[in-house]
């Protein structure tokens, strides 16, 4: 189902500054070393598993996109590095600022504590709480508590519709504006490492665009590093540095860049009718 509030796009994306970054004394998120390596994964729901020995490296200051329609994977996987999910194999592992740490094992509010914050598939709102009730809600993590009050106006600043909105339940919101409360709600964690799950879902066409391209945007500003699942292929390709193609829990392809994903056979074949 598309956005039943097509006259209420998003609105636009903070401005850049002339080549395609916005000012840095904007940035409020920490920084420092990052990267995220998934090895030789499988992951499964009982007898029915869902990941078969998947690969996937993400590096600090990236978005790497995790590409494939539905039922392949790309949920499971983002449910595996939270810790919602314990594989039965392989290796989930976070350098941060030097430290390699071992995900695998790990209770969910461990990992979001290590600065790791997720935006879900179908946004996942308090539809009975007010826009910032759920923003607040979102600052639990120890490291976020302190920074209430920045991150909250780093959120209204870059999402000017919340401000206007922060009494209005969250359920009563159109679809594009939830998933800015989504989004906003992860930011509000000081997050290092941004996992983003089909944000393009029950979105019109424009709403799609508009929110890319403020993925970009935290990108840029905030020096975010973020994994987006996504069945878009030209969104995602649009705004990602990277990307795999997940097919029946496996991983088809996987582009060092962007051109390199474009020419594959398999990517030319499902997404660009080739």
């Amino acid at each position: 189902m598309t956005d039943k509030f097509l006259d209420c796009p998003l609105p636009n994306p903070p401005p850049l500054r002339k080549g395609g970054s916005t000012p840095k004394s904007r940035s409020h998120m920490p920084t420092g070393s990052l990267k995220l390596t998934i090895k030789n994964l499988a992951a499964g729901y009982g007898a029915v598993r869902a990941l078969h020995d998947v690969s996937v490296e993400v590096r600090g200051g990236e978005i790497v996109a995790l590409l494939g329609t539905n039922g392949n994977g790309k949920s499971t996987l983002m449910k595996c590095v939270l810790g919602l999910v314990v594989p039965t194999q392989g290796e989930i592992v976070l350098e941060l600022d030097g430290a390699a740490i071992d995900l695998v094992g790990k209770r969910p509010q461990e990992i979001v504590g290590l600065g790791i914050a997720l935006v879900p598939e179908g946004r996942r709102l308090f539809p009975r709480l007010t826009v910032k009730e759920n923003l607040l809600l979102g600052a639990f993590r120890a490291a976020a508590r302190r920074a209430v009050a920045r991150n909250l106006e780093l959120c209204f600043a870059a999402f000017p519709v919340l401000r206007e909105r922060a009494s209005q339940l969250a359920g009563s919101m159109s679809g594009g504006q939830q998933q800015m409360l989504a989004i906003a709600r992860a930011i509000m964690s000081s997050p290092r490492l941004l996992l983003i799950d089909e944000p393009s879902v029950g979105l019109s066409p424009l709403l799609v665009h508009q929110t890319m391209d403020i993925v970009r945007n935290l990108k840029e500003e905030f020096g975010l590093t973020v994994l987006m699942a996504e069945q878009n292929f030209h969104e995602a390709s649009r705004i990602a540095d990277r990307g795999y193609v997940i097919v029946h829990g496996e991983i088809a392809v996987h582009g060092a860049n962007l051109q390199e994903l474009q020419q594959s056979e398999l990517v030319k074949s499902y997404y660009l009718g080739a």
